[in-house]
């Protein structure tokens, strides 16, 4: 899957999820200020990623995560592992 995939993915995701509005998901949107997403939003988007992916995020990870490009990135390093 293409980086432009993932983002897509993720932001439709995120968008049902947390009942956000897709066209002011950008990758450069920080989860927690521009979205509002707390620490426990955080934790059920990393275990519904983890669900659909079947792979879990290192710690740092997801520490280390803020923004929807982030995500992405994170994700495209994942798939990359795998292949």
């Amino acid at each position: 899957m293409s980086r432009d995939q993932l983002q897509n993915w993720l932001v439709d995701l995120l968008a049902e999820m947390f009942e956000l509005d897709k066209s002011e998901l950008r990758a450069d949107s920080n989860l927690y200020a521009d979205l509002d997403i707390d620490s426990i939003d955080a934790v059920d988007l990393a275990v519904k990623l983890k669900q659909m992916t079947g792979k879990r995020l290192a710690p740092e990870v997801f520490k280390s995560i803020r923004t929807i490009g982030d995500v992405v990135d994170a994700l495209a390093g994942m798939t990359e592992q795998a292949a």
